[in-house]
């Protein structure tokens, strides 16, 4: 999501840094590049004027056509307003001050909701809180199995009395339920429908009126373009919505509507659904996402990404070996099993500061395949052989193609680029010890 926006807004922005000095034409004709930009992107055009209008309102009032580097303060200005627009706010979750919080989770039926409600008991288990399930959508007994399967995936207790049981009576009970046992946060799984209609509305109404939740998210799905801003509306209009789930962040929708969905309804976004992996739920940042679409990368959540998903131990041990001039193919090895866990290389590209163009260009697919075939050379070596590949011939060589599936050329080159590789960290390693002399 956002690549092609990300694309435009950096090259609009490119063309004006550097310059010694902007003028007021040149000035409107980048203001001209970024309207288009946002509006191809499918960003409302309400919130594409009035964004416009903060920018240039902005510019002018810090003397941007005057500065020392007005390309580079034009692009602050411009990061600053898409953090506003996406709500600068505090988007964390609200819990009780005593006793339980409980959390209704509400969307149109094929959104990702039950998925959601799974991920988020997930995410409120990593912050040490005591989430308990509830399957409240009696309307699809597949969707009560469904939650069921995921609770115990994630080792959380799921509370359900079936589909012949009145859903407020069974809310009802599933919160004395969870106070007795000391549960501190009830996620409310609630029935969705393909459309908003009248009973949906009056259930959730009378489930909201019943429980008092200290916080009512709605699951969008990021693909259905400006939909999501007629939907969040009506949700809003009767629940008084306090966040949206964004799902499929990671998909390959314009993205302008998540752009333009804060500004127009005032529901913030709270969380993002970015895999299929019932640990893809990320907290949405403002200012990180801002800084993704300015190419500008994302270093703390990369960081954060990679102390969830790796074994940190490992990684360190590895590190360690590698400046100590020590690499061997099964550290090779457990570098591509760590990055992969990690997500698709492109994801994790776009992260880094100035490597969003060539995230662009990666196919994630063949970047997959690649590291797999790597995988399979490394694996049908003998433990001798990863320790020092120097000692393999044609006859091993020959083997080791034929166990991983792969040709001769294949294993010649990893070994090739296993040698360039050991030969740029042993020079980081000489490099370490004569910092330290």
């Amino acid at each position: 999501m956002f690549d092609s926006l990300q694309e435009k807004l950096t090259k609009t922005l490119r063309n004006v840094q550097g310059k010694g000095k902007l003028s007021e034409r040149n000035m409107e004709d980048t203001l001209k590049e970024i309207r288009i930009a946002l509006l191809e992107s499918d960003v409302n055009y309400k919130v594409v004027k009035d964004f416009l209008e903060k920018v240039r309102q902005e510019s002018i009032g810090q003397d941007v056509l005057n500065a020392v580097e007005p390309g580079q303060l034009l692009v602050k200005i411009v990061h600053d307003q898409i953090i506003e627009l996406l709500g600068d706010e505090d988007n964390s979750l609200h819990f009780a001050e005593q006793g339980l919080t409980k959390i209704m989770i509400v969307g149109l039926q094929g959104t990702g909701k039950t998925t959601q409600a799974a991920k988020l008991a997930m995410h409120l288990k990593k912050q040490g809180r005591r989430p308990i399930l509830v399957a409240a959508d009696i309307i699809r007994p597949a969707a009560i199995e469904q939650l069921k399967v995921l609770g115990q995936q994630i080792d959380v207790e799921v509370y359900s009395e079936g589909t012949d049981v009145k859903v407020l009576d069974q809310v009802e009970r599933a919160v004395a339920y969870a106070g007795k046992k000391g549960y501190d946060t009830v996620l409310i799984d609630t029935a969705g429908r393909l459309q908003i209609d009248e009973e949906l509305m009056k259930e959730l109404k009378d489930i909201k009126d019943l429980i008092g939740p200290e916080e009512i998210l709605l699951t969008v799905d990021a693909m259905t373009g400006q939909d999501i801003v007629n939907v969040a509306n009506a949700f809003n209009d009767l629940l008084a919505v306090t966040g949206l789930i964004l799902t499929k962040f990671d998909g390959d929708s314009k993205g302008g509507a998540a752009l333009s969905v804060k500004a127009v309804t005032g529901v913030p976004i709270k969380f993002t659904g970015v895999g299929e992996k019932i640990s893809d739920l990320e907290t949405f940042h403002p200012d990180r996402l801002a800084q993704r679409i300015l190419g500008m990368g994302d270093v703390v959540s990369f960081v954060e990404k990679a102390q969830e998903e790796m074994d940190m131990k490992k990684a360190e041990e590895t590190a360690n070996r590698l400046m100590e001039g020590k690499f061997t193919m099964d550290d090779l090895l457990n570098s591509i099993e760590q990055s992969r866990k990690m997500g698709p290389l492109s994801s994790i590209m776009r992260m880094m500061p100035g490597m969003s163009d060539m995230a662009n260009a990666i196919n994630d697919a063949d970047a997959d395949d690649q590291l797999k075939r790597i995988k399979a050379i490394i694996q049908s070596m003998t433990p001798a052989e990863r320790e020092d590949p120097s000692i393999m011939r044609s006859s091993h060589k020959r083997r080791i193609a034929k166990g991983s599936g792969t040709r001769v050329e294949d294993v010649n080159k990893l070994c090739n680029q296993y040698d360039k590789m050991k030969k740029l960290f042993k020079g980081l390693s000489s490099m370490k010890s004569m910092f330290k002399m």
